[in-house]
């Protein structure tokens, strides 16, 4: 991954959890990195990464933000958007099922803004999640806004060629979204994870791999990278 060494990345949602793992793992193969959340506050050591704030549903803020910093090389998005609906569909308040859509709408908007900033020979990966193509009970909003991401990158790729576009996809994975403490924490992921052919959950570190081949490897565009310990097969 040498290549990397000397690029510029900005990650969307980088300050925690998957994002803030990649940030760091472009760092420390010698890019450099601006790592940006709501808050810009990060949840840890972030040594040699610079800070933003921005919400990527402000248009306005969002283009100012890649204005600022480019030329950029490399664009991870892996915010959220906002809160995800889950429970029986026949039962949701419509309004959550569609408030969903904000991490759709929070990529549509960086990938369309962010192409602006983006080098020719550039590279862009979005995280959708395993339920995009297997949906549990309960998942169906998830499930849905995660097939749209996908589609979304997929259809993209011939308009923006030379520049590349990739999807990563996490299984359940161990983040500060699961907001569990303790032994409730640790029986929920042996009880979500217990029929994988890997029995646990992944780490943010081991999905910022897979984030960083995708980006590093030029041969890559509208690929789905499984990272989700098996939970897709049968």
């Amino acid at each position: 991954m040498n290549n990397i060494k000397g690029k510029k990345a900005m990650v969307l949602g980088g300050t925690s959890g998957i994002g803030l793992a990649a940030a760091r793992q472009l760092r420390d193969e010698g890019a450099t990195v601006i790592a940006v959340s709501r808050s810009g506050a990060i949840d840890g050591e972030h040594d040699g990464i610079t800070l933003e704030s921005c919400d990527v549903l402000d248009r306005d803020a969002l283009s100012q933000l890649f204005s600022r910093h480019a030329p950029l090389d490399y664009l991870v998005c892996a915010a959220t958007g906002g809160p995800r609906a889950k429970g029986p569909f026949a039962e949701m308040d419509l309004d959550e099922f569609q408030d969903s859509f904000a991490k759709l709408w929070g990529y549509t908007n960086a990938v369309r803004l962010g192409l602006e900033a983006l080098t020719e020979d550039g590279a862009i990966v979005l995280v959708s999640g395993s339920p995009a193509r297997k949906c549990g009970p309960g998942m169906l909003a998830i499930s849905t806004v995660g097939n749209a991401v996908e589609g979304f990158a997929r259809g993209l790729v011939p308009e923006i060629a030379p520049r590349r576009i990739n999807v990563v996809s996490p299984g359940l994975i161990d983040t500060p979204m699961v907001p569990l403490k303790g032994q409730e924490r640790v029986e929920h992921f042996q009880k979500a994870t217990a029929q994988q052919p890997i029995p646990r959950a992944g780490t943010p570190e081991e999905l910022a791999q897979a984030i960083v081949l995708t980006l590093s490897n030029p041969f890559m565009t509208g690929a789905v990278i499984d990272v989700d310990g098996g939970a897709l097969l049968p």
